[in-house]
Parts: C-alpha cells; structure tokens; sequence
C-alpha cells in the first residue's frame, strides 16, 4: 500500500515551520504555481526515527535509507558503536582542544591518504569549512591569487564556498562581485553535450579549456594558485569524470605549478569503492578535502590533508575553529575507521556497487524517461528527461520528470535525493545489507515504470521566478 504523504503529524510541524525557519514561506508559494499547471509538488518527510538501512517518519512508516543523511552515514544509521565511542568522549572529556584522539586520528588518516603522500592534517569542523580552508592554504603556499573551478561543483554554503561553487547560476545571486579570484571552468559532463561533440572530444576540449584557454586569455599561470575539483561531482548530479579527464588535470597541474585540489568531502571513505575516489584515477592531489563519512555520521569532523611542504609550515594559512577536532569528533573518526579496516567495508561496497550496476544496467535503453545511469561505486546518478519536450524548448520539463519518480519512490517506501535538477541521487551504506539494496532498487525501478506508463509527459511547465533557487 502506497503511503499517504505527508501525514498528518508530518503535516503540522511543517506547517509550524513555515513562521520559523528560512525560506519558510517558499515552498508553499512554489507548491501552488506548480500545482495550478497540473504538477505535483515535491513530497516531504521528517525523521522520526532513523536505524540501520531505514529511517521512518513522524508516522512511523519505514523507508530504505538511499537519502543517507546526504551521504554522510557510511555505517548506516546510528551505528552503535560509534554513539558509545562518541558518549565515552563526552564523559572523559567534554570539549577541550588539547586532548589526545586529534593526535590519534591524524596518525591514521596519514597511514590511509593517498600513496601516504599527505601526511599532515588539520581539523575542521564540516566540509565547507575544510574547503575553504584548502583554498586559504593554496592560496598561501604558493602566494598566488586564483583559484580554478568547476561549473556545477559545490563545495559548500560559506561565502567562501559560494564562490568556488558553480551550483547554479542563481545560486550567487546579488554576490556577484566577491567571486573575482575565482575561475570556472567546464566540467566534462556525459550528456547535453555541446556541439555535438563526443565524450572524448568534450573531454578535450575542457582540458584545452583549462591548459590553454585560461592561462593566454583569462589569467596569467603564475597568478593561479590551483585547482580545485570533485573526483565525482556530487551535488551537482553524480557526474563521474573520466581517467583522462583527472589525469589531464594533474599533467597540468605539474606543467604550471598549480595545486590540485581534490574536494573528496562526499566521494571519500569508501563512497565510490575505493578509500578515495582519485584512486579509480590514479592520481595523487596535492591537497585532499575531508568530511561527511569520517564521523561516521554521528559528530560534525572534516579537514585537509596536504604534502609537508605545504601544510607544515604555512604561517599565513588559516584555519580551524572552536569545534575543530573535538574530542568527540575525533573519537567518532578513530571508531569509524576501526570498523572500516575490522569489517572490509571497502569490500563490501564493492559488493554492493557490483549489485547496484547488474540491477541497473540497461534502465536507459528500457525507459524512455531514463536518460542516463551513472554510477562510481556506491555513488549513483539517474538523469531523467521528458521524451516529449526537448531539453532546449524547458529544462524544467526533465527536472518535473525526475521529481515524479522521486514522489513515487517516497510513497513506496524508499527515501532518495532529487533538488532543482533532472537527476535522482542515491547514496546507500557501505555496509547496506544487500537485499535492502536490491529492494531499495527493485522499488526504484518500478517508480520508473509507473511514471512512464502514466503518460504524464506532456504539460505546460511553469517557470520558475526570477532568481528562485530550488524548491
């Protein structure tokens, strides 16, 4: 039986925050002009309870956890062990900086980095603290002044990060003017490719784009500190770079003396299989960004790990804050790993990621709505198109598409992330058991079915506001 969203207690507490929290009145608004076209507007859920492979809401309806607390439970949901660890840290030492676990934890990030070439780590409290404080670091070693992104990337909501952020074009409204050391440059996506180019080609062209294009007409090479780039670009739909791409971007790196910058905030720690996605690249960054699963999902902790060189004595570089490297932060991390080396968790989201893609493969040559599967281990993409409109007539005809399965997986019992884009994201655990896994995507493509054989795909599609980000 299909569930019945939101429930009634779901309801109210919505309803209660619309006078409290931001943006508080722009669902409702954009619910209505979506609604007076024919369309539904997305389905909302608040955590009752959350354990495992499965969270429930405030009805006490179960659903398989694919949301995972935006990918930041790699141990599933509340993994016992780590409350305890995290418990005995807050009873032996509340919160006080000088303790030993931070020592501790460094020691072991440094034995796992890559090629054990980033020895040296500092703490942050979240990723986009970790971000901007690799970009400071950049910056300062080299004492240069641009950075160089990547459209669709983000790395964080700070005002920092905003900038390095290509989210959408909306998305920096009204800050325009603070992002003048910043470069974006074109990520090498797998569909809408312009000009009808190949993949390969496209490939070429962002690497020429970056090696040729910026330093003769954008800005000098020796003004620009580094790159910065997600090996897996996550929030801006799962898109997964491919060996020549990474690897073009070290070989230019090294030809102009620029850092590579790897933000593995969302694609380290065993999210695409290996330890670090860069691994599936086969290069070595010289800075790493760090977060999301090295708590385990329970306590806020994230940093940067760097060469000696560069972190070891950067006097100029700042970073940390009060919450950096807490005691508890610091104990979730140690246990985390722990558990990751005791219970091959590698290996089993090898397992899973090999599930995944035997389950997936050939979506897109079966629905038409399906555009594309993307998929870097446990790192998974389905982009959705409207086989009745092309993408250049309205976007916002694929993004509704996507939305659609999105309400119909909720309603059938399994949670996964779709924001202002045509894409479903998906982010199971690590250690996920795998009849979750295949049920979890057994539901999922039935959702696919159902909206296809629905027949809506034809609709007048409201635009949205001018500068309205989201929904």
């Amino acid at each position: 039986m299909k569930n019945q969203l939101p429930g009634d207690s779901t309801k109210s507490l919505l309803q209660s925050g619309q006078r409290l929290f931001r943006n508080g009145l722009r669902y409702e608004s954009l619910a209505k002009l979506a609604q007076a076209k024919g369309f539904e507007a997305p389905l909302q859920l608040i955590v009752g309870r959350a354990e495992g492979d499965f969270v429930w809401d405030l009805e006490g309806r179960r659903y398989i956890d694919f949301q995972n607390g935006w990918a930041t439970n790699p141990l599933g949901n509340c993994h016992p062990e780590i409350i305890e660890a995290v418990h005995a840290a807050h009873r032996r030492y509340g919160y006080h900086w000088e303790h030993p676990l931070r020592f501790e934890l460094a020691e072991k990030l440094a034995q796992i980095m890559p090629a054990q070439q980033l020895p040296r780590f500092s703490f942050e409290v979240s990723g986009t603290e970790a971000a901007e404080s690799a970009v400071h670091l950049a910056l300062c070693h080299t004492q240069r002044r641009h950075i160089i992104s990547f459209t669709s990337s983000y790395h964080g909501e700070g005002l920092g990060t905003k900038m390095l952020s290509a989210y959408s074009s909306a998305n920096n409204l009204y800050m325009e003017a603070w992002g003048g050391g910043v470069i974006k440059a074109p990520y090498p996506y797998s569909e809408n490719i312009p000009a009808d180019m190949s993949s390969a080609q496209y490939v070429d062209y962002c690497l020429w784009y970056l090696e040729s294009h910026i330093p003769e007409f954008i800005v000098p090479p020796e003004n620009i500190a580094g790159v910065l780039i997600e090996p897996g670009l996550a929030e801006g739909g799962n898109w997964i770079p491919s060996v020549e791409f990474m690897q073009g971007i070290r070989r230019i790196c090294d030809r102009h003396d620029w850092l590579m910058i790897a933000d593995e905030v969302l694609t380290g720690l065993g999210r695409t299989g290996c330890m670090w996605s860069v691994e599936h690249f086969d290069v070595v960054p010289d800075i790493l960004v760090v977060g999301k699963n090295l708590s385990g999902g329970i306590e806020p902790c994230a940093g940067v790990a760097a060469r000696d060189e560069i972190l070891g004595d950067n006097p100029r570089a700042s970073g940390g804050s009060t919450f950096a490297g807490t005691p508890a932060g610091c104990a979730a991390g140690l246990k985390t790993l722990e558990i990751y080396e005791r219970d091959d968790i590698l290996g089993k989201a090898q397992h899973l990621s090999e599930l995944a893609a035997e389950r997936m493969q050939g979506w897109a040559e079966k629905y038409a709505i399906v555009s594309e599967v993307r998929q870097l281990g446990l790192l998974i993409g389905i982009s959705f198109c409207n086989p009745a409109l092309q993408v250049k007539e309205n976007p916002l005809a694929n993004i509704y598409m996507a939305r659609s399965v999105r309400n119909e997986l909720l309603r059938n019992g399994v949670w996964a992330i779709c924001e202002m884009e045509a894409n479903i994201r998906m982010y199971p655990a690590l250690n996920m058991e795998a009849q979750q896994l295949l049920q979890g995507l057994e539901i999922t493509e039935a959702a696919i079915a159902s909206i296809e054989e629905s027949g809506n795909t034809v609709g007048d599609y409201p635009a949205l506001p001018s500068g309205v980000v989201g929904f």
